[in-house]
């Protein structure tokens, strides 16, 4: 997440048919939301100020987002915005040169062979 914002109301709200984590600093953000067609809001007020992802681990716990629909909504905007840890480069480990002798053949002089 490229911002520092913080947030002290966080919750969930269904636009054409989706569900979507949503941020606000008020409670009258429910006012704005249901004005452009949003259905199912639920914010809940947090105890502090927190970045978004903090938010949502916030209400992931709280009753209100209980149900299979928040919970789902919730965790997948927690495993879709949480920092990816770089993985270290792995190293090719190092090429040794090493040469085998060759092979020793017992070589035995017949004079009957056809060579």
């Amino acid at each position: 997440m490229a911002t520092d914002k913080l947030f002290t109301v966080a919750g969930i709200s269904k636009l054409n048919g989706e569900y979507k984590v949503r941020f606000a600093n008020d409670m009258m953000r429910i006012k704005v939301l249901a004005k452009s067609g949003h259905e199912d809001i639920r914010l809940a007020d947090l105890e502090g100020s927190f970045s978004k992802l903090d938010a949502a681990k916030a209400i992931l716990g709280l009753e209100d987002f209980s149900d299979a629909i928040a919970q789902s909504t919730i965790t997948e905007y927690i495993e879709d915005n949480t920092p990816k840890a770089k993985a270290a480069p792995v190293k090719a480990p190092a090429k040794t040169k090493t040469t085998k002798a060759p092979a020793k053949v017992a070589v035995t002089e017949d004079e009957d062979a056809p060579f």
